[in-house]
């Protein structure tokens, strides 16, 4: 594993157990195996690692909300199962996106603002295309209710997460409730 990796994932474990500003450079220099002014040879410093955790996750959410398949139900369930197969695997770091994104400095701040404006539009867009007839508000709604469900994983007891298809169970339950926007 390269360095700047087991910074990266040594900061995640690090920013879930303690918080962001509970946890010091020389901590998580110790934890990664460095010293802690050695990750200044990586990184800036935690603000520039913080933003980097949001980054590199983004890049993956975003990236799952381009369409890819012709059938707009099949597609919107390849995203959510996509989606808690990601939260699952990333708990961790998703609670941790919840929690400390208010400790994100400009310009960093900005940047993962815009992306997740984008993110949440990929979504909207998506829930649109599998829910025509839902308005504007509806399909806002519908987003916001399906990445609320999926990404609650971060706080659910690991157990729970661990349970044999997970992913299909998120996936019935978030088109069982999109079910209830067609209906109305």
């Amino acid at each position: 594993m390269d360095r700047n990796r087991k910074i990266l994932d040594t900061a995640a474990e690090l920013f879930y157990e303690k918080g962001f500003h509970g946890t010091s450079v020389d901590e998580l220099g110790s934890r990664a195996g460095l010293s802690g002014p050695a990750i200044y040879r990586h990184f800036s410093g935690k603000d520039e690692i913080l933003a980097t955790l949001f980054d590199e996750a983004m890049d993956e959410l975003i990236g799952a909300t381009e369409p890819l398949l012709d059938d707009a139900d099949l597609d919107l369930q390849r995203m959510i199962r996509h989606h808690a197969l990601f939260a699952a695997r990333h708990r961790h770091l998703v609670n941790v996106s919840q929690r400390e994104d208010r400790s994100l400095v400009d310009p960093w701040r900005k940047a993962i603002n815009r992306r997740r404006k984008q993110y949440v539009q990929g979504w909207e867009a998506a829930v649109a295309r599998a829910i025509p007839a839902a308005s504007p508000a509806e399909v806002s709604v519908a987003t916001q209710s399906c990445l609320g469900m999926i990404f609650s994983i971060a706080y659910w007891p690991t157990k729970v997460t661990r349970t044999a298809g997970l992913a299909d169970h998120m996936v019935r339950m978030a088109s069982e409730g999109l079910d209830a926007f067609r209906k109305s």
